[in-house]
Parts: C-alpha cells; sequence; structure tokens
C-alpha cells in the first residue's frame, strides 16, 4: 500500500495562531491538489516554539485548542495532517502532536523524553505521558515520536513492536554548530536498528535567541541519508512511502545541507537577525559603525538579511577616533550601499565632563571617563533607534562579553546582537569567508564587502589615545583558546595548564568572566551558535565568590 506524504518544513510566528494555522492550510490545500494523502508539520507549529511560560496561560491553550478545531474542520476532506500543538487536559500541559482525519481530531503522540539540557526546560512546563502507539493513516502504521524521543532507543522500539512500518518524527532542533551531523546519525543508526524507514521534519526560522535550521531529511531502513531539505530556508517535499521504501517525488536524491562551519553560522546569523526584525515590528536596523571589524560584520549580516536600504549606520567619533576608522567606515558603508550619519561627539564629551569636574577634580582619568564616551554613543544610537523606528543592533562579540570588554548602557545599548555568540577569532574568519563568497540568498553585493584595513588593523575601543585591546587583554588567538576551555568545555584552571597555558593568565580570564555576569543579565538577546551561548546556554548566578583553585 502506498502513502504520498507532503513534508511541510515552515517558519512559524510565536503566539500567532491564526497566521501558523493559515500558513499550514495553504500547504493543505496545495498538496490536496497533488493528490497527497498525508501533510506532515514539525513540532509544536500551531504555537511556535519555544514557549517559555506563555504556556503556562490557560487562556493561550484554550485559544490553541479553538484553533486546531477550527483548521480541522477545514481539512474535512482530506487529506490527513499531522500537526504539532501544546495541549492541556486534566490540568496537565503536554507537548503533543494531533492527527486530524476527515473532521475528526486525535492525539498521536505526547512527547515522552523532555529535554532539560543546554537551551530546553520541558520539564518546568510539561508533563510525561504513556509511551504512544502508532496511529493508522490509510491502513498504514505511522510511529511519531517528537523530537527527543528520538535520541533514546526505547519510543522507536516501543512504536516498531506495536505495527509501525514508518517513522515520522517532528521536530523543533535549533542550530548550533554540529547538530546537523549528530541529527543525521542519530536518525541513523533509530532508522538501522528497528530496520524502519524515518522522516526527520524540523522547524526553520528564527526566534528570540534561538534559529531553527531546518535541514529535514528521510533516512532509508539501512540507515542512509536519502534525501534532505535545504538547511535555512522554508519547503515543501513530496515523498511516497511504498513497501518499505520513502521516494523523493521532487525530484532527483540529493542534499541541500551547508558543509562549510562558517557558511552554516553565517547562515544562521542572518536568518535569526531576518526574523527577529520582522517578527518584533521592525523593518530597518540601526548600527553604530565605527571602523572595526565587529561593526562592519554585523552590517554585513544586516545588509545581507535585510537589504541595504534597510540599513542605517552612524559614525560616532570623539576625538580618539582615528582617520583611519573613519575611512573605514565611509569606504564599506559605500560598497554595501547603506546610509551613513556622522555625529561628532567630542563636544557632547566635553560637556559632561566639565559637568562631573567638581566632583571627579583631584581624580586620575581612567576608566569612568573612558566610559563616558561609549554611554554618550548608546544614547545618541537609542535617540535615532526611537526616533526613526530603527532597530539598534549591538555589536560586541562572544570574546568581549565573556570577558566584560564592553560598556553597560553604552555599546551595550541596543536590541539585538547578530554576532553574540561568535568568537573574535571566528569573527575575523567569517569576515574573510563572506569577503570570498556569495550566495544566491545573500541581499549584499559580490566581492570584498569588508576592507582588508579593517580585518588588517590592531583591535581597539578608541576611547584613550593609542589604545589597543592588548593592552589589557591576551592576544584574541590566546584568550578565545582560554574561554573555549573555560565556557564550552567546562574545563578546570588545572585542566587549562596541563594544555600548556599560564596559570595566572587563566585565573585571571576566569576571574574576568565570572566578574561580568551582571553585564550579561542586562544584554541584548543574540543567536545561540553553540551548545554554551551566554543566556540560557550557560546560566550561572550574579553574584557568586567560588574560585578554582586547582
Amino acid at each position: 500500500m502506498n502513502l504520498k506524504i507532503c513534508l511541510a518544513q515552515l517558519n512559524p510566528t510565536l503566539g500567532d495562531l491564526e497566521y501558523n494555522t493559515e500558513k499550514a492550510l495553504a500547504v493543505v490545500f496545495k498538496a490536496k491538489k497533488r493528490n497527497v494523502d498525508l501533510v506532515v508539520f514539525p513540532e509544536m507549529f500551531v504555537s511556535g516554539y519555544q514557549l517559555q511560560d506563555l504556556v503556562l496561560k490557560e487562556q493561550f491553550l484554550s485559544d490553541v485548542k479553538l484553533c486546531l478545531k477550527e483548521m480541522c474542520d477545514k481539512v474535512s476532506e482530506g487529506p490527513t495532517v499531522l500537526i504539532g500543538a501544546p495541549e492541556i487536559e486534566n490540568g496537565k500541559i503536554y507537548n503533543s502532536y494531533f492527527c486530524m482525519d476527515h473532521g475528526s481530531i486525535s492525539v498521536a503522540a505526547r512527547k515522552y523524553h523532555l529535554p532539560n539540557t543546554d537551551i530546553f526546560d520541558e520539564r518546568r512546563y510539561f508533563n510525561k505521558d504513556s509511551l504512544a502507539k502508532p496511529i493508522k493513516v490509510l491502513g498504514i502504521n505511522v510511529g511519531t515520536p517528537i523530537c527527543e524521543d528520538i535520541w533514546y532507543p526505547d519510543v522507536i522500539e516501543y512504536m516498531v513492536n506495536e505495527g509501525a512500518t514508518i517513522i515520522i518524527s517532528p521536530n523543533g532542533s535549533p542550530y548550533s554548530r554540529g547538530k546537523v551531523q549528530l541529527r543525521h546519525k542519530l536518525a541513523a543508526l533509530r532508522a538501522k536498528e528497528n530496520k524502519i524507514p524515518l522522516i526527520y521534519l524540523n522547524l526553520v526560522g528564527g526566534q528570540d535567541d534561538q534559529v531553527f535550521d531546518g535541514g529535514s531529511f528521510v533516512v532509508g531502513k539501512n540507515g542512509k541519508i536519502l534525501y534532505a531539505m535545504p538547511q535555512f530556508e522554508e519547503a515543501t517535499s513530496i515523498v511516497e512511502f511504498n513497501n518499505g521504501i520513502i521516494h523523493n517525488l521532487d525530484g532527483e536524491v540529493t542534499s541541500n545541507i551547508i558543509e562549510n562551519e562558517n557558511s552554516q553560522d553565517y547562515r544562521a546569523m542572518c536568518l535569526a537577525l531576518e526574523d527577529y526584525v520582522k517578527k518584533s515590528g521592525f523593518s530597518k536596523v540601526l548600527i553604530g559603525l565605527s571602523g572595526g571589524i565587529d561593526s562592519a560584520l554585523v552590517t554585513a549580516i544586516a545588509v545581507d538579511a535585510l537589504g541595504a536600504e534597510n540599513v542605517l549606520c552612524v559614525r560616532l567619533p570623539s576625538i580618539y577616533s582615528s582617520e583611519g576608522s573613519l575611512i573605514d567606515a565611509e569606504a564599506m558603508a559605500e560598497i554595501l550601499g547603506c546610509r551613513l550619519d556622522t555625529v561628532a561627539i567630542g563636544d557632547i564629551n566635553e560637556e559632561i565632563l566639565r559637568a562631573l569636574n567638581p566632583l571627579f577634580e583631584g581624580t586620575k582619568n581612567g576608566l569612568a571617563e573612558e566610559n563616558i564616551q561609549a554611554r554618550i554613543r548608546g544614547l545618541l544610537l537609542m535617540a535615532m533607534s526611537n526616533k526613526f523606528n530603527c532597530l539598534l543592533l549591538t555589536t560586541g562579540n562572544k570574546s568581549e562579553v565573556a570577558v566584560g570588554y564592553s560598556t553597560i548602557y553604552g555599546d551595550m545599548a541596543g536590541g539585538y546582537n547578530p554576532i553574540k555568540d561568535l568568537y573574535k577569532t571566528r569573527v575575523y574568519n567569517i569576515s574573510k569567508w563572506r569577503n570570498k563568497n556569495h550566495l544566491s540568498w545573500m541581499q549584499g553585493p559580490k566581492g570584498i564587502v569588508i576592507p582588508n584595513t579593517i580585518i588588517n588593523k590592531a583591535p581597539s575601543a578608541e576611547l584613550r589615545p593609542d589604545q589597543k585591546d592588548q593592552d589589557s587583554l591576551p592576544p584574541y588567538s590566546l584568550l578565545d583558546a582560554i574561554l573555549e576551555g573555560l565556557i564550552e568545555e567546562d574545563l578546570s584552571v588545572g585542566d587549562l595548564v596541563n594544555r600548556g597555558f599560564d596559570k595566572e593568565t587563566v585565573k585571571a580570564i576566569e576571574s574576568l568572566i565570572y566578574g561580568s555576569e551582571h553585564k550579561r543579565y542586562q544584554a541584548a538577546p543574540g543567536v545561540h551558535l553553540t551548545d554554551k551561548s551566554f543566556w540560557l546556554g550557560r546560566r550561572y548566578p550574579i553574584i557568586q565568590k567560588w574560585r578554582d583553585k586547582s
């Protein structure tokens, strides 16, 4: 018996229930014209994902239920639909997968394994139900393990023992570096050990600090990846299940997965920014373009994601801003086609210092005076953001964010940070990669978009004469190696010393990390690229006195 299946890898908007269901219905009606038997959507598609405490509101859950019923009524003449949404029953909330079949709606499965690591906190919100049996679609037993359920052997094994002959797994799996390969390996293992074909269907699109990268795929019962849908793009695909084998009906067997790590990260940052801007009601962004590498990369990302006409750049020079930085900022704006304005802050800074002089008199100039410049820039940029209804982007990389090399209410001011989870060395690598690569989805120009003078100059905050980042920090190649050990790998000081790093340097960096937690609590959100991204990926108390003495 054949089963013609439409896989809908789509981008929902969290909380916009009507929009999400209309989006789903459009796919269903289109699929019906192609005589599809079953249309499947990812985990939590009706509501969007992750819901966090919104899922605790009973009225929200009532609205979800109403949307599901209305959608079910509209697809009563077929095809059968599988779609994810939250559910409440007897006061318990579930992460559920629903089956709509000829006017009736039923629960196909409830998520059994609830992840409570990294950015997930599902045990706070959802209840665990019993293992779900397969559902019948045109006489074929379909198992529907939800996301985390395929990471353990028991759920699919149970479904197969109960008669499942095909597995369709709806997922809300956010991007992180190396995740695609991990998914492929895991799904292939489950398919092979149960001798059953498996469809892995994932969400796509940005939501707060997360970006779902799609990349849905089909695995044969021998564990071979047969077909993959595009990464970071909405797409639909029709496959046919026939006598234990899945055939792709939309063309040749190909893989659309992005192999290059820099390319994946760049695409993730662009899609996350695009969706954050649009889903929060903005159309334009504002960037303080300093002539440094970080603001340069953020500007390139913004132009590729939104188009040059939607990116406004401002130079905010002080008396310490170098002529080279001003020239570089102007050159980059011209290459990308962005509007560039200039607002000098020297006079404003002098006025503030004069006002503070009675209080500061007799003290030595230092960090307080330097930070005034950063805070003037933050004030002016926020004023422009308000006036022109632009989302202000911040530009601190992960290295700076980690050690607190940023100014609260200054360069940290803003609504979103595309490079928040990108160490400085990766900022350089991806900038060089973008200069050499132009892909069809990019709205910016081909060729060098970040001038080599920006890439080659010594990084500096330019808040005092001849200032360089390395005046107070180790070289970024060394700093990032230590940070990756302490943060990404959770190594001890002793572990890093055994790797050959200087103990005092490591301890100094560790102290900066812990001492900067209060800044990160007040920082703008930014896209999650690693499993230890600041915010949900790595959670520490603001004040704590423990230090590693190993």
